[in-house]
């Protein structure tokens, strides 16, 4: 009895398999090729199967088994960085800093205990946490250039250092000084003393790079030696906010602090670009200078150790779509004018607030920043031609380029005035007494002491402590000017306001309240 419930329950279990088998066969959920007889494919849908026999007569069908998916292969990085390794150094610097920064000149934000107030911890600090010079240590990057022992890496890297020593790849040292620097730029220069053949990194062309191209970066983040990370490029033409000439490379290949003064290397081994800066907090995202913005520095920097730079003597802004509207641009483009400085090269040339730089020696200026790489990229005393819109009309102006100087700027200060609905604002009218007694940049204008913060002003942008010079490009001295102007404008339109304020003046586009 239980032999023949064995055998039973062996039939059961064989006809379950089968029953299983036929149908994950019948399902379509398995593909085999088993025989010569007989195979399965798959049409181009990839949903109804058909049988193909070798019989005799009958004709195999044309579409194919789909191939399979190919095989990434990642790019090989080993031989191009044992070649480019040596070329990279590390540099660490020492800066002497007079007094203890966290405690000297300690007071709470506000200075609650007033200017020459006493912190009630200042005593306690100097008693047990005395006060005195502290070295400051730092790690950077770098990269040889030639033989003589030139060395590229960032100003922030060596800026102030006491001392610097170079560290090759194998492990040998050497003091460097510096040569030049370019604090605009973040570019530095400097040397080393060595009785040795150095290896050299090869400068590439940055202009060359796309979007998705492959780069290296090589450094010594956080202090470990000869790093290499692998990435793309993410995006080009970056600004940042670093400095007046931001065109940075951004890349996903892994930067951190260390790397600053690396190289970002192409796939050929070239050096393409100087890793820079990061976002804090921020993963995959670092910043790179172009090394043909380099190239350009580089022999300046060497000869005299400083960088002269062209100087047009104007403050621009970017074109907005709502000023390219106000002043009849078919599009936003160019670099708007907000003022001429007094004594620049611009002041007697012709040109105005208001006009709209398009073209530079014949080079058109699609976006505003490209303005001031082109005129710092041209040396001073040199004639240039410009094309400018002014009131929707084309004209040419030559102006011969200055040196760019240091630029130092007041704030301006306002004090309560008369509040104005229609705009939201509330101003006072700027006199030669009150303009010597704030230390204003000007005599005439409105000072901007209120802005109410549901208003039109304030929505477009205009800040307390500005200084309203026009309106719609008709200047403004008296409050009861300003008023006119503005009633006399469309209920909705867009005003054009020319402001001053510490960073300079600029054009902000106000609509009317209806």
């Amino acid at each position: 009895m239980g032999g023949n419930k064995r055998k039973g329950a062996g039939k059961i279990g064989l006809w379950v398999f089968v029953g299983i088998f036929a149908g994950v066969l019948a399902s379509g959920g398995l593909v085999f090729v088993s025989t010569p007889q007989a195979a399965w494919w798959w049409d181009k849908a990839g949903e109804n199967r058909k049988e193909a026999t070798s019989e005799p007569g009958v004709k195999s069908p044309e579409k194919q088994a789909p191939e399979p998916f190919p095989t990434v292969c990642l790019p090989d990085f080993t031989e191009l960085a044992e070649r480019i390794s040596p070329s990279v150094v590390n540099i660490s610097t020492v800066q002497t800093v007079r007094g203890s920064p966290m405690f000297r000149g300690f007071q709470f934000p506000g200075q609650p205990f007033g200017p020459k107030g006493r912190d009630p911890f200042e005593e306690f600090f100097e008693r047990f946490m005395p006060r005195g010079d502290m070295k400051r240590r730092s790690l950077g990057s770098g990269f040889i250039i030639d033989k003589e022992g030139y060395i590229v890496t960032n100003h922030h890297v060596i800026q102030e250092a006491d001392s610097i020593t170079v560290t090759f790849k194998d492990e040998t040292e050497a003091v460097a000084k510096v040569i030049g620097t370019d604090p605009k730029t973040d570019v530095a220069l400097i040397k080393v003393e060595v009785n040795k053949d150095l290896p050299v990194a090869v400068l590439g062309d940055s202009k060359d790079l796309r979007v998705g191209h492959w780069v290296l970066a090589i450094g010594n983040p956080f202090g470990l030696k000869d790093t290499l990370t692998a990435g793309i490029v993410s995006a080009l033409g970056r600004e940042i906010g670093a400095g007046p000439y931001d065109d940075f490379i951004q890349t996903d290949a892994s930067i951190n602090p260390g790397n600053s003064g690396g190289p970002l290397l192409d796939m050929n081994g070239r050096v393409v670009g100087i890793n820079t800066a990061i976002v804090a907090g921020g993963t995959g995202i670092g910043f790179a200078i172009p090394i043909d913005l380099a190239k350009d520095l580089l022999p300046q920097l060497k000869d005299t150790g400083h960088i002269s730079r062209g100087w047009l003597g104007v403050y621009i802004q970017r074109v907005t779509p709502e000023l390219a509207k106000s002043f009849g641009l078919d599009e936003p483009r160019g670099a708007l004018i907000s003022e001429i400085m007094k004594g620049g090269p611009a002041e007697d040339s012709g040109i105005k607030p208001g006009d709209v730089i398009v073209e530079f020696e014949g080079k058109p200026i699609h976006n505003f920043s490209d303005l001031p790489r082109m005129v710092a990229g041209t040396a001073p005393g040199t004639r240039i031609s410009l094309e400018v819109i002014r009131k929707g009309k084309k004209r040419t102006v030559r102006i011969q380029l200055g040196e760019l100087p240091d630029d130092h700027r007041t704030a301006a200060k306002g004090e309560v005035g008369q509040e104005l609905g229609l705009t939201g604002l509330t101003l006072q009218e700027i006199t030669p007494e009150l303009a010597r007694a704030h230390d204003l940049r000007v005599d005439k204008g409105l000072a901007v002491t209120g802005v109410s913060p549901d208003g039109a002003a304030a929505e477009a942008g205009i800040r307390t402590g500005d200084i309203i010079l026009e309106v719609n490009q008709t200047p403004v001295e008296t409050v009861a000017r300003f008023r006119e102007i503005v009633k006399a404008a469309p209920d909705g339109s867009s005003m054009l306001f020319r402001v001053m304020r510490q960073e300079g003046s600029l054009f902000i586009a106000v609509e009317k309240n209806k």
